[in-house]
């Protein structure tokens, strides 16, 4: 990951103030200052409405975001946080013009990467131990136990050992209700609470499993990693931190590859904290000496009463939480719950000594570590000085980590005679995602990670489009309702850019290049005008806090008319609707919808591209076979016609040439050439077969299905036929989705002939039963029905079994029923099927 490393280590100064690292921006609009002026931002600094944005320096944003612990594969609720801050930031670049200079922390030190690595350690230690069978099963029996008494102890009962035979009871009766789908103590909703209690039951499920069979392994895998580690951690040699570092190396870079995968743009500058070690130790000694930290018993904490009295604010994000003691443990980290010294409760660590089985470093306190928050406070102030305009996470680190970063970095930098000191301008939190009610984690294990999501329910852009729909610092909900949101919208808008681009390929108009006039002088009724005020309500949007939804919303409405004009004109404004397509094309591009768009997205359309290692004449060669081959099939047919034989003299190869050489990659571009003049054979083919004698009428008609249906639908081209003999419309459409669409068709079609003959099967048992029961006479028909003893002359019963008379009624019915058989048979008869 050399790549990543674009900062080199530079020991922190006492002011801490470095030059700003050079780099190109992208290319980016230049706005009038108005505009910029105009932006505001919620500011989790400063509670309620969106306030006005004004950088440091004019034009230019510093904005530091606080990167992954890098302990576990990434999942939906990372993407719902880099995917939301990445869009933040294009729009700052790519529409607003502004300057930014984005950098991210990697966190590869930390309790939780420690506890991994030491466990797998450990794990695979014992896994080479020479175990029989039965001492294999002890020791899962003993883990076991040990998980169930710190993890559910309501699975526990005095008197009894917990046991693989007794679990299940013991689980329905402990905790039921929570696998139910309620809440441990039988009111609200569930949360994270039982969110732990259900991974926790599932590692023991799995366990019970793994012991019943007797293959111990990997079943109690989750089970046996902490009372390894509760036995053993203390014999694991640290001076060797390779268990660590391999452990964050290869997370790291499976990070930077989900993040690729899913079109983030990296950060320009990326820090990790096991480079600012002895930075960090500097810090914290600062901080110390003055008197907003204290040492005690090798660790270093810092003094909030000490920061307070000095006339600071603590806790400046989340005020009313500054108290809660599990917020505080959690920050602290797991292995620091036993750390000794505090003068107050909430005061946290700056620097942690270091136990055995955990990594080192020197320090004047001894050896020890960083503590977590202190980690960014360093690298952030190392990169951006000072005071930076912004700083971002996800809303679950607002309190304790960004209050404690607010803190310290404003103790280490803070002159008692000026006064507070602003370390960050504006703090945003992006909302957490969550899933049946608890909030997406790696420690609750809940979670679906990226690669999974992409490999099966999504896709980059569509999971993109999903975060759009919802504001960046609100909660978002997984449902089926916003994917079909999501979905609906993302087919609209390539549905708009399909048409929009075979409508100029049918006016033979370029849509590679901005051929049509569009200035700005022009008349601002209809189309043009509806997209006039679709930037107006665009801009008010992203000016207002990136109010994403709403701009969506914009944009569909827009289109949503786009689409109406083409419904209800035949000559539609191919200028406005091209200068449409256009502003979304750059507007999904500055969004980050179109991985394959680079700035100034400039194109129309969804943007593609062949290979790089690909020429452009191995990429059109499955279309211009296709022509050489429909060329063939024509001359087949013998025909006599002027215009079809002029087009198939035609060389698209030359115009091919030519679009080439002007250097387009666009795989659409290269194709055109060859398409059109397929696509008009098949045209002026459709026009001339109702000409023809019967045999080459068939043949023509096969020849333009094929066409359509298999030539053009294996290159991933569909042919949308009109009415009126107007020119077929030539739409570039994935393969696999025109593909599938033809196999849907033909499987449809299948099951409707199936149906079909099931249908004529069936009627045809109806009548040969009816044949056969029509055979009978109708003086036989009740003959040999036992309710019956007799029957008059013409075989209608008289007398029921017992002797007594039909009743009347009854007779009523036989009588029609008779009546019916009579007829049947006197037309079977007449038909001489007797």
């Amino acid at each position: 990951m050399n790549l990543l490393r674009f900062h080199s280590r530079i020991r922190i100064s006492t002011q801490l103030l470095r030059p700003r690292p050079s780099f190109v921006p992208l290319p980016r609009r230049h706005y009038s200052s108005r505009t910029m002026e105009s932006l505001k931002l919620y500011n989790s600094l400063k509670p309620g409405a969106p306030v006005p944005f004004v950088p440091i320096e004019s034009g230019k944003v510093s904005w530091y975001a606080c990167g992954p612990t890098v302990y576990d594969k990434s999942h939906l609720g990372h993407a719902r946080n880099y995917v939301s801050t990445d869009i933040i930031r294009r729009i700052f670049m790519h529409y607003f013009g502004f300057n930014v200079n984005f950098v991210m922390n990697i966190t590869d030190i930390d309790d939780k990467i420690i506890i991994k690595a030491r466990r797998q350690r450990l794990l695979e230690l014992e896994k080479q131990k020479a175990y029989s069978a039965e001492e294999l099963r002890d020791l899962a029996l003993s883990a076991f136990r040990a998980y169930a008494k710190s993890s559910l102890p309501l699975l526990l009962q005095e008197g009894e050992d917990l046991d693989i035979t007794n679990y299940n009871a013991r689980r329905e009766a402990g905790y039921g209700r929570v696998l139910a789908g309620g809440t441990i103590s039988g009111e609200g909703k569930p949360g994270d609470d039982e969110a732990k209690v259900k991974m926790h039951l599932s590692n023991m499920n799995s366990a019970v499993a793994a012991i019943t069979s007797g293959q111990i392994f990997p079943g109690t895998d989750e089970i046996l990693l902490p009372y390894l580690d509760s036995l053993y951690k203390e014999t694991i040699d640290t001076r060797d931190q390779t268990m660590f570092t391999d452990l964050t190396q290869s997370m790291e870079a499976l990070f930077m590859e989900d993040m690729d995968a899913l079109n983030v743009l990296r950060p320009d500058v990326i820090t990790r904290v096991t480079e600012y070690v002895p930075q960090i130790a500097k810090f914290v000694e600062r901080i110390v000496d003055k008197g907003f930290a204290y040492e005690a018993e090798g660790s270093v904490y810092f003094d909030i009463e000490a920061f307070e009295k000095a006339g600071n604010t603590y806790a400046r994000l989340r005020p009313d939480v500054r108290n809660d003691k599990s917020l505080q443990e959690e920050g602290e980290g797991s292995l620091s719950k036993n750390l000794g010294g505090k003068k107050n409760a909430g005061d946290f660590a700056l620097w942690k000594q270091s136990k055995a089985g955990e990594p080192f470093w020197p320090s004047k306190w001894g050896n020890g570590r960083p503590g977590w928050h202190i980690e960014c406070s360093v690298m952030a102030s190392d990169i951006l000085g000072a005071q930076m305009d912004i700083h971002s996470g996800g809303i679950d680190l607002a309190f304790p980590h960004h209050d404690n970063e607010l803190a310290q970095s404003e103790a280490y930098f803070c002159e008692h005679e000026k006064g507070e000191h602003t370390w960050v301008n504006y703090f945003l939190h992006m909302g957490h995602l969550s899933i049946s009610g608890s909030k997406m984690s790696k420690s609750l294990k809940n979670f679906q990670t990226i690669q999974d999501a992409l490999g099966t329910t999504y896709t980059a852009r569509s999971m993109r489009i999903v975060f759009l729909l919802g504001r960046w610092n609100d909660g978002v909900e997984i449902s089926p309702d916003m994917r079909t949101q999501g979905d609906n919208w993302e087919a609209t808008i390539s549905n708009f850019f399909t048409n929009t681009k075979s409508l100029l390929v049918e006016a033979d108009i370029t849509p590679g290049i901005q051929s049509l006039s569009i200035s700005s002088d022009k008349t601002t009724e209809g189309l043009l005008g509806e997209l006039a005020q679709a930037k107006q309500e665009f801009e008010a949007a992203l000016v207002n806090s990136f109010d994403t939804p709403r701009a969506m919303a914009v944009i569909l409405k827009l289109v949503n008319t786009a689409n109406i004009h083409l419904k209800d004109n035949k000559e539609p404004d191919l200028v406005a609707l091209e200068a449409i397509a256009r502003w979304i094309t750059k507007i999904v591009g500055i969004f980050g919808l179109d991985a394959n768009a680079k700035p100034p997205y400039n194109g129309l359309g969804w943007a593609t591209a062949i290979a790089p290692d690909v020429e452009p004449q191995t990429a059109v060669r499955p279309y211009a076979e296709v022509f050489d081959k429909v060329k063939l099939d024509v001359a087949a047919l013998n025909l006599e016609n002027a215009t079809i034989s002029g087009l198939v003299e035609q060389n698209p190869a030359l115009e091919f040439e030519a679009v080439a050489a002007a250097g387009s990659r666009d795989p659409e571009q290269l194709a055109l050439p060859f398409l059109r003049v397929v696509a008009k054979i098949r045209d002026e083919l459709r026009q001339i077969v109702g000409q023809q004698a019967p045999d080459t009428k068939k043949a023509i008609l096969a020849l333009t299905d094929r066409i359509r249906d298999q030539d053009f639908t294996n290159l991933g081209v569909y042919l949308d036929d009109r009415s009126d003999n107007q020119p077929s419309l030539i739409k570039f459409i994935p393969a696999a989705e025109l593909i599938a669409a033809r196999e849907e068709k033909a499987a449809a079609l299948a099951e409707k002939a199936r149906k079909k003959e099931e249908a004529r099967l069936a009627r045809e048992k109806v009548e040969q039963e009816a044949r056969e029961k029509a055979k009978v006479p109708p003086q036989e028909l009740f003959k040999n029905d036992e309710r019956y003893s007799a029957w008059d002359e013409q075989g209608l019963p008289t007398k029921m079994k017992d002797g007594s008379d039909v009743p009347k009624s009854q007779l009523k019915t036989l009588k029609k029923q008779w009546d019916r058989q009579k007829k049947a048979h006197d037309d079977l008869k007449a038909k001489g099927l007797l």
